[in-house]
């Protein structure tokens, strides 16, 4: 089943670069912004439950689908690469493991325990 969810991830993050490619943008865009919303761990240095929330908002596919949504219906590219971006880094976080986090622990996610045992 891991390999499955992987495997299912990888697709998608192959997509984004597939819709990247079709925006007129330099490929800086995307492999400078790629890592962007992991600005949601700065919430750690509040508490675990603020950095649980922060990191979990932007990494939640419903924000992502939000913004794609806004993106369709106004055209514009800038909202497109934010969804794209979005989309790809959630995608290549699961890939190695790194789900939503639960309030107890960073290494705590939906998808099991990332780290040392």
């Amino acid at each position: 089943m891991k390999n499955l969810l992987k495997s299912e991830e990888l697709g998608l993050f192959g997509l984004c670069i597939f819709l990247f490619s079709r925006l007129p943008l330099s490929w800086w865009w995307f492999v400078g912004l790629l890592f962007l919303p992991d600005i949601g761990m700065l919430g750690y240095l509040i508490s675990r439950k603020v950095g649980a929330f922060t990191y979990n908002f932007f990494h939640h596919r419903l924000l992502a689908s939000v913004i794609a949504v806004i993106a369709i219906a106004n055209g514009n590219i800038y909202w497109q690469l934010t969804a794209i971006v979005l989309f790809a880094h959630i995608s290549f976080d699961r890939i190695w493991g790194y789900g939503l986090k639960y309030n107890d622990s960073f290494n705590n996610t939906h998808l099991g325990n990332i780290g040392k045992s």
